[in-house]
């Protein structure tokens, strides 16, 4: 794929992964601030000028579009760098469909027809807009990642919210041929942008599709999980950014394989002092604010969501390495006041913007039994737009409340609710004795009813099978969450829990949580847990004819190991994410620590498995162990080895609180 049709299809919301060998595998544009693969600047598209002009280049798109380049004027003056695609000979007026974006614009070259995941919404018609955002590419003013909500006090001020709405005051006065409806949409950034306009919606605003917007940056977005820091992710995104105004920028790495550079680095303090010098806001940011205080909840959408008057599909993968986390806060925040029924959920097996990436049909060796990404766009995506944005005659009527698709079984199911209640029941999947699972509660008593497990940030465990390329430049990041845990399943310091082969189908659908009591002889800790689903030993399967392709060869699953649910708690945090404290040491802790939602079958034949461990390299940063004011500010004597214990008795009983279905 040439550079201007990767730029094309990313700003888009195409979702493509272009693997450092110049492969392409699904994935999408990342959430705040960064898409998953750097991609070069962008080719210019028109001198800086205020007003807007036509491009003189051939039609573009099919049935042809016209193409327009505008500088559009905001109320502090600043102007915005924009693209309008408008579909030639249109017979009757279109909603305009707008996307705002820090990634780069289309230029002429575009080609809307060649993108066949756009094919529903060209079918309808609309008239595509793309804008960069402050201080990207042309667009003047500066960029602030992530711009708070502003201060609603001061009428001069401006934010994502109100450069959304002067930008469709304008288009509504300047493009000919509209309907007088504008919807907004994208993945990612571009879908955080489209969440912020629904703050104060421009009455014109008419549907959003949010896919994989950030909501909270500190609990369980981008940066940060539970308050662990995300630093290959975090590391990335700012020289990817912040390096340069007009381009996407490659961290140059010297080692092949991330996880050396990242344990060579040492204390996350050297960071800056061996690359970024100051020069980095974002990172200074991370720096300034390692707990969630003012700066992380000014920027959460929990502060300043309440009620949409718009309406609203969120879109979210459950293999999505970015952004799960976001979409379903949001999505919770508007259903709490939402008796007009214009909040909406779409759970697919996706991973970050594998919605609009290629059929859906496989992530990674895990086949779905269908092209559920063609399913999303033409039976969800393209109706949705249809109904608000076009209406009358056109319209498909209401939609579900909930769209999930249930892995295991491989099916879509709708449900009145999410996560369901009616016909689900919370079962604790307890951590027994010889390393089992079970529905049975423990039986053993007393400090000896633990397993044991050493921690050393020296030798921490990594996320991905070695070696690890760099996350934005190459094709594992977009589906490590599928890739089979058997590589770390017999290290030391990871602990593996197993039921036997299940005698009946376990279907679970809703919010899952680790109760997980535990010491440390250190003063803090890492803890994280994965739900994992193992498939069965058994014969090969049956080899393909002689020259048969690539995609009819089945892939040998036997004992494979699918991750269906993980997260991880910084122990500093288990109280208080804004108040850390360190952890009485040797002193047993319950942690409870949310895996979020999951609709899948555990097949009979199956065995359910959960994984503890401590450290997740370089996904999530190294905990020293030795509880410190400021990770960021820790030092290498900081960091220890230590003892961690795992309880699994009657006064401690360690579980999975699992949502099963029982109807």
């Amino acid at each position: 794929m040439n550079r201007r049709r990767l730029l094309a299809a990313l700003a888009l919301g195409e979702a493509l992964m272009v693997a450092a060998c110049g492969g392409v595998s699904p994935s999408g544009s990342s959430p705040a601030g960064q898409p998953s693969v750097p991609v070069g600047s962008l080719p210019p598209t028109s001198p800086a000028s205020p007003t807007s002009r036509s491009s003189t280049a051939a039609p573009v798109g099919r049935p042809g579009f016209s193409f327009t380049t505008a500088m559009i004027p905001m109320r502090d003056g600043a102007r915005l760098e924009t693209v309008i695609l408008a579909p030639r000979g249109a017979t009757k007026p279109l909603p305009m469909l707008l996307q705002r974006t820090p990634y780069g614009i289309p230029d002429a070259s575009v080609n809307l027809g060649a993108h066949p995941s756009l094919a529903p919404l060209l079918a309808d018609g609309y008239i595509f807009v793309f804008q960069n955002i402050r201080g990207r590419f042309r667009s003047e003013g500066t960029l602030v990642m992530m711009r708070p909500p502003r201060d609603g006090k001061d009428p001069r001020a401006i934010d994502e919210t109100t450069d959304a709405s002067d930008t469709i005051a304008w288009l509504l006065q300047n493009v000919a041929g509209h309907n007088g409806r504008v919807g907004m949409w994208g993945t990612s950034y571009d879908a955080w942008t489209a969440t912020m306009a629904l703050l104060d919606p421009h009455p014109a605003l008419a549907a959003v599709i949010e896919a994989a917007s950030p909501a909270d940056q500190f609990l369980g977005d981008d940066f940060h999980h539970n308050g662990a820091f995300r630093l290959a992710y975090g590391f990335e995104y700012v020289a990817f950014l912040e390096t340069e105004k007009t381009s996407n920028s490659r961290f140059p790495f010297d080692r092949g394989d991330i996880y050396d550079f990242f344990l060579d680095l040492g204390p996350l303090s050297n960071a800056d002092r061996r690359h970024f010098h100051g020069k980095s806001p974002t990172w200074s940011d991370f720096v300034a604010h390692p707990d969630r205080d003012a700066f992380w909840e000014r920027q959460s959408f929990v502060a300043h969501l309440r009620k949409t008057r718009v309406p609203t599909l969120n879109v979210a993968g459950f293999w999505d390495p970015e952004n799960f986390y976001g979409p379903q806060k949001i999505y919770e925040i508007f259903e709490k006041d939402d008796a007009e029924g214009l909040n909406h959920l779409v759970l697919g097996p996706w991973n970050h913007g594998g919605w609009h990436g290629g059929t859906g049909r496989k992530l990674g060796p895990i086949d779905f039994g269908s092209d559920t990404a063609v399913h999303y766009r033409e039976a969800i995506e393209a109706p949705f737009l249809r109904l608000h944005l076009h209406g009358g005659d056109e319209s498909p009527g209401p939609m579900p409340e909930a769209q999930v698709f249930q892995t295991g079984v491989n099916r879509w199911r709708t449900f009145a609710r999410w996560p369901p209640v009616e016909g689900v029941s919370k079962r604790r999947l307890y951590l027994r004795e010889g390393r089992a699972l079970s529905f049975e509660s423990p039986t053993a008593t007393g400090a000896d009813a633990a397993e044991v497990y050493v921690s050393d940030p020296a030798n921490p465990v990594p996320f991905y099978q070695r070696p690890i390329r760099p996350l934005l430049q190459a094709g594992q990041w977009a589906d490590w969450l599928v890739q089979d845990q058997r590589f770390v399943d017999h290290r030391p310091d990871v602990l593996s829990f197993s039921t036997p082969p299940l005698d009946a189908d376990v279907a679970i659908a809703g919010d899952i949580l680790a109760e997980l009591y535990a010491s440390t002889s250190g003063t803090d800790s890492d803890w994280i847990v994965k739900l994992i689903d193992v498939h069965p030993e058994g014969l090969a399967p049956v080899p393909p004819k002689p020259g048969a392709p690539p995609a009819e060869v089945a892939p040998d699953l036997r004992g494979y190991q699918l991750m269906v649910a993980s997260e991880v708690l910084r122990g500093r945090f288990r109280e208080s994410f804004s108040r850390p404290s360190a952890i009485p040491a040797n002193r047993v802790v319950k942690y409870t620590i949310d895996l979020h939602a999951s609709a899948h079958v555990f097949r009979k034949g199956h065995r359910i498995l959960v994984q503890i461990q401590s450290t997740w390299f370089p996904l999530i940063d190294r905990n020293p162990q030795r509880y410190v004011g400021s990770i960021f500010q820790a030092t290498e004597a900081d960091f220890i080895k230590a003892t961690q214990r795992i309880a699994r008795s009657r006064e401690a009983p360690s579980a999975l609180v699992l949502p099963v279905l029982t109807r």
